[in-house]
């Protein structure tokens, strides 16, 4: 884990309240899950709009469930249709939320690419499900984003090997924004979360959108600590977070961690990600430089979604609102947003009007998932703990083995050069003697070596190489050994003296070679 430095946001005195240590497990996952379909189906109406768009098109900020932009018109008004966006329909983002949950039910166990290959693409392609956006009965596959059929035509069709599949896709926020399920299976591991969702994402995304799918199931998992704050969950990521990502999410987080009113935040906000973003000012025209793999750049929504999250101090609506109305993709970064909070809070968070339109006008169960969920990631803490405890006694057992066979008893220390490991555990020093340019002799103090079961403590000196006599050492006769000096044990203890460098003697410097014989010419 990187150190991070010194921010705003560290530096400020936190005004959050801490979550409660009663908010248990299955309410969190379900706070999560929950919170995440209802953000996704707040911001699907306004997605791609400009903040100034969004409040001219409804008159103000958005404050709650609206309709579609385009009325009455959605059939067929572009670029929207032919999906009915609005009116508490939950997106893609939840869709394959959904998705990865299912997977997760059937293998029970924690996942990899190759589980992205194996059951996440068949799901998508031969089970038809009610897509809320279409009304109707269809295939997940026709509703999701050309960024995601890229799963079904690398993996079904490509065959390329799931850890690389990611490669060469657009680099977006489309794995990220289902990532969720992985955060809540490693509730309170966020370094754990962050590593099992970039192996998922591989198979998904590359470089900057495999990070942030790795960072936002870290920030979820964060959540779920007992005691966690919006402002730990940030430093969180920042702990675990690589390149532009973490760069982003420290310049955006510094910049919300001054305002406690999304208006106010909205356009200083998006200046701070600005630099990070691919996409360039409007959102509908990409640059040309847009989504393509850089270690320097950042998805724009989940920066964002931790910015409100900082304004919102944790607060459902406030966070989730300031999500909807900074537009552009603000239906992915309010699921984000949402799942955050839900984690942190519970289900309690997730005002109940909402999660009831958005359920019945899905058409959804959101409790489902969590439920199946909450059971698997118990069965999965189970597994993990076997598997921990059966480490835990292998390497227990190698070591004692080591130590029974002598294999650590060593009384004389081997003196490596420069940039080596002393034997014995030791801190190896290495100065450099100045003169002559080479590495000096290894000074190892303090070293405890185990002499057929007595502790021998030994000193070695840089200078000479040759073992000074410890006070008051005792140790087993050993063959072939010099008699110590200065023991105090009444019976006569041996112990081994390696050999002393002679001292050096004068020589007289060689005279130089002779020029080289220039070569004759035939």
């Amino acid at each position: 884990m990187q150190p991070t430095q010194p921010t705003q946001l560290t530096q400020r005195t936190q005004r959050t309240r801490p979550t409660s240590s009663a908010v248990g497990l299955a309410d969190r996952i379900t706070g999560s899950l929950v919170g995440a379909a209802v953000g996704d189906a707040l911001g699907g109406p306004v997605e791609g709009y400009a903040p100034e768009q969004i409040a001219e098109r409804h008159g103000g900020r958005v404050r709650g469930i609206v309709g579609p932009w385009n009325g009455d018109e959605w059939r067929t008004a572009r670029p929207i249709a032919p999906y009915h966006k609005g009116d508490g329909h939950v997106t893609d983002d939840t869709l394959l939320t959904h998705a990865l949950v299912r997977v997760y039910g059937t293998v029970r166990d924690h996942l990899d690419a190759y589980a992205i290959a194996d059951h996440l693409v068949p799901d998508l392609m031969t089970t038809p499900r009610w897509i809320p956006e279409l009304a109707a009965e269809a295939l997940p596959l026709h509703r999701i984003f050309l960024a995601e059929k890229w799963l079904v035509a690398r993996l079904h069709y490509g065959h390329v090997d799931p850890r690389e599949a990611g490669t060469g896709n657009i680099v977006n926020c489309g794995a990220a924004m289902y990532m969720a399920p992985v955060g809540l299976v490693n509730a309170a591991n966020p370094e754990g979360a962050y590593a099992e969702a970039l192996d998922i994402a591989g198979a998904h995304q590359s470089s900057y959108g495999r990070e942030a799918a790795g960072v936002f199931a870290a920030a979820v998992a964060a959540a779920c600590t007992p005691g966690a704050t919006p402002e730990s969950v940030v430093e969180a990521c920042l702990a675990l977070a690589k390149d532009g990502t973490r760069a982003a999410i420290e310049a955006v987080t510094d910049v919300a961690a001054r305002h406690r009113d999304f208006e106010a935040a909205l356009a200083p906000v998006r200046a701070a990600v600005a630099p990070f973003d691919t996409v360039g000012p409007d959102y509908r025209a990409p640059s040309l430089g847009a989504r393509r793999p850089s270690r320097l750049h950042a998805i724009e929504e989940l920066p964002v979604a931790l910015a409100m999250l900082l304004v919102g101090e944790g607060d459902y609506r406030r966070t989730v609102l300031g999500a909807v109305n900074y537009g552009r993709d603000c239906d992915s970064i309010a699921t984000m947003s949402g799942a955050i909070v839900g984690a942190l809070r519970g289900e309690a968070a997730v005002p109940r009007d909402w999660a009831k339109t958005v359920a019945q006008a899905s058409r959804l169960d959101l409790h489902a998932p969590a439920t199946a969920l909450t059971e698997v990631a118990r069965e999965i803490f189970d597994r993990d703990v076997t598997r921990r405890r059966a480490h835990e006694a292998a390497f227990t057992s190698l070591t004692a083995t080591e130590a029974a066979s002598g294999a650590c008893a060593r009384p004389t220390a081997q003196v490596r050069s420069a940039g080596t490991r002393a034997r014995a555990g030791a801190r190896a020093e290495t100065p450099v003697d100045a003169r002559s340019g080479e590495a000096a002799r290894v000074a190892v103090r303090g070293a405890d070596v185990d002499v057929t079961g007595a502790t021998a403590v030994t000193t070695f000196t840089a200078a000479t190489n040759t073992m000074a006599p410890p006070e008051a050492t005792t140790a087993a006769p050993a063959p072939e050994a010099t008699t110590a000096t200065a023991v105090t044990n009444p019976t006569p203890v041996t112990t081994p003296t390696p050999p002393t460098k002679p001292p050096p003697t004068a020589q007289t410097p060689s005279p130089p070679p002779p020029p080289p014989t220039p070569p004759t010419t035939p």
